[in-house]
């Protein structure tokens, strides 16, 4: 019963059903991506219908209630995503305040719980807001009109709700150089406690650092119950190569590990169901989903926040805060909702027509981000990779391994995009002292040759993507992801009118600072090296030598070769930081202080990923929690909304983490 319900959910014609193929290029059809959605959302409403508590994701979203025109609660929080949700849910612990919760999207369903289908949910324009960066001549070359892709969440959990469910905090010296900065209460020990509370660490195959994990906190911290041959090859050749296996997320993060995920049980955890399901219960909590916030509303002779405008079903609502407002939209949205209510560059808003409320010119500016090569892709000559297309067609293999994911939640399945093991390197100084990484490198089980709409993920151009992967697709093949984890260069994003409804434009300025570039040659050329190790070669694993456009008059592995080949195929890793920049008040760049107050506005604040001062050495999902975490404390305590019971609770983790770092 559940092989014949899988192949009429993976359904396709039946010509194609044994062995799934691309079409030529000149017979492929503009709406390729169609299929292929389909049969995921098919085989995933299969899956809901063979599971016994199929309604239990909608029983468990909070419930979407429209609030009326001038309603007023004590706080709102805008954007339920990686930060807000953990926001909503602290501060709507104390059940003497209400809570506002606004999200721009819809809620989560049970297809975006596949920890394998991560990178498709992009496709869908109903979670993601599809933004794009400005035009370049000096980045993002292969793409279509020189635009790199920017997926950012729009939905319940935000970007957690479609990210690679990476679980990594940085390094220390991310967040005592914040505190070196002025900001207070954010250097690496004051925010220790913070990442041990909101985790429930289950992580068993890879070295666990004492006195830097717990069990109990609502984001459950694991690893994926399957991986492939070479996952484990690819950590034997780091081993090679000098490199320890080591917990990241420890007292040292140089070195290599299987992948720490947010999963439970064999699925995708968002920061909606590790924070929001548990109290949907709570009267105080009041959620309004679809509902896109376009101003804040300020005072302009008090420049206090007192609510917000927002639109749901072409309706416009007009909410009050008695306390405060926090922006929690990203670092994309965020930016853009400042500068919309009338803080940010004055000139700027000027040119808008935007009426000034505050004139703070680091509103946009200081962006930064992650970068990806996303062309180390090896071939090798056993059945070992995932091939992630064949996973969504109805093949014998196929129809068995979802069969096992739906009974088990285990196989192929279960793997976090693909995405099964990591390192994280400085490739500047190789010896063993260095504690600060440059580069991480990324293991995928699949690579471009596994997935014929890779193009469509990335917004390759057609010419690039037959020139350099087509006469891969259907071959056994991994790829090695280098990214640039400490980018010195800086972009800045701006408003394009003062229409809410126009999305912003981003100049990414990806190496605009030459060093990115040199860094990242280097973090390419280790990744070559590793793919050489005995383990590896176990595979005969061989980097693919197809060409790249506009590259092919430079010497292979040339340094010129490398500048063009890393300004075609780079691309985001969706780690946008930066934007709203905390800092001590007399920095004339920040946005908000160390509290997370907006400079000069009383009752606003900021927490997400745009608060960081410098972008952290890793993926920055948890962290943006912790962000949500320590904001909600702040606030009950500038509130006088701490119980003694927390207080008490507070101290004990202070207490605990002091005693286990002695141990």
């Amino acid at each position: 019963m559940i092989r014949w319900l899988l192949l009429v959910a993976l359904a396709v014609p039946p010509s194609s059903s044994a062995s799934w193929r691309p079409r030529p290029a000149q017979q492929r059809q503009p709406n390729t991506v169609n299929p292929m959605v389909r049969s995921m959302y098919n085989m995933y409403n299969v899956y809901g219908m063979l599971r016994e508590d199929s309604n239990e994701n909608a029983q468990e979203e909070l419930d979407d209630v429209t609030p009326s025109n001038h309603t007023e609660y004590d706080f709102i929080v805008v954007g339920a995503g990686t930060a807000g949700a953990a926001v909503a849910a602290r501060l709507s612990e104390v059940p003497d305040v209400s809570v506002l919760l606004i999200e721009a999207g819809p809620r989560e369903n049970r297809l975006m719980e596949i920890p394998m289908v991560a990178a498709y949910l992009q496709f869908s324009d109903s979670i993601n807001w599809n933004y794009k960066t400005k035009p370049s001549e000096t980045s993002c070359l292969a793409m279509k009109n020189h635009q790199c892709k920017w997926p950012r969440g729009k939905v319940m959990g935000g970007c957690s709700v479609f990210n690679f469910m990476a679980a990594t905090r940085g390094n220390r010296r991310d967040y005592d150089g914040w505190a070196a900065m002025g900001c207070d209460g954010w250097s690496f020990d004051e925010v220790l406690p913070y990442f041990m509370k909101l985790e429930n660490f289950e992580v068993t195959d890879t070295p666990v650092e004492k006195g830097y994990h717990s069990t109990g906190g609502p984001v459950n911290i694991g690893s994926a119950p399957y991986r492939t041959p070479l996952a484990t090859a690819f950590l034997g050749g780091a081993q090679e190569l000098g490199y320890k296996i080591v917990d990241y997320d420890g007292k040292e993060q140089i070195g290599f590990s299987y992948l720490h995920s947010t999963v439970k049980d064999g699925e995708r955890l968002s920061s909606n169901r590790a924070y929001l399901h548990p109290v949907k219960n709570r009267t105080n909590l009041i959620l309004s989903r679809n509902s896109r916030v376009d101003k804040v509303l300020i005072d302009p002779s008090s420049k206090k926040a007192y609510g917000v405008l927002f639109v749901k079903r072409h309706e416009v609502i007009e909410v009050r805060a008695k306390k405060e407002v926090i922006v929690c939209a990203g670092a994309v949205n965020s930016p853009k909702l400042l500068m919309l209510s009338g803080i940010g560059p004055e000139r700027h808003l000027y040119d808008l027509g935007i009426d000034l409320v505050q004139n703070l010119p680091g509103v946009g500016e200081n962006l930064q981000d992650h970068l990806s090569y996303w062309n180390l892709n090896f071939l090798i000559n056993e059945t070992a990779s995932i091939r992630s297309m064949e996973l969504m067609y109805p093949t014998d293999i196929t129809v068995d391994f979802a069969g096992d994911y739906i009974k088990t939640k285990k196989g192929p399945f279960s793997v976090t995009g693909g995405i099964e093991a990591l390192g994280f390197v400085n490739v500047n100084e190789l010896s063993s002292t260095e504690t600060y990484p440059n580069i991480e490198i990324l293991f995928a089980g699949l690579s471009a040759a596994s997935d014929p709409l890779f193009h469509m993920l990335l917004g390759l151009s057609e010419e690039h993507y037959d020139a350099t992967y087509r006469n891969m697709l259907g071959k056994e093949s991994f790829m090695i992801l280098t990214t640039l984890i400490a980018p010195k260069s800086r972009g800045r994003i701006l408003l394009q009118s003062k229409r809410p409804e126009d999305d912003p434009e981003i100049y990414a300025n990806y190496f605009s600072n030459k060093d990115d570039v040199r860094v990242f040659q280097k973090g390419i050329e280790l990744s070559i090296q590793l793919s050489k190790t005995r383990s590896m070669q176990k595979f005969n694993a061989t980097l693919s030598d197809n060409p790249i456009l506009g590259c092919e008059h430079f010497v292979k592995g040339s340094d010129a070769y490398w500048d063009c080949a890393i300004r075609s195929f780079s691309s985001t890793l969706y780690h946008p930081a930066g934007t709203c920049k905390m800092g001590p008040v007399n920095d004339v760049m920040a946005v908000v202080d160390p509290r997370l107050r907006v400079i000069g506005i009383d009752g606003l604040r900021v927490a997400d990923a745009s608060i960081m001062p410098v972008i952290i050495a890793g993926h920055p999902n948890i962290p943006i929690m912790l962000i949500g975490e320590k904001l909600a404390d702040m606030v009950k305590e500038d509130w006088d909304l701490l119980s003694d019971n927390q207080v008490r609770k507070n101290r004990s983790w202070d207490r605990m983490f002091a005693r286990n770092r002695r141990g």
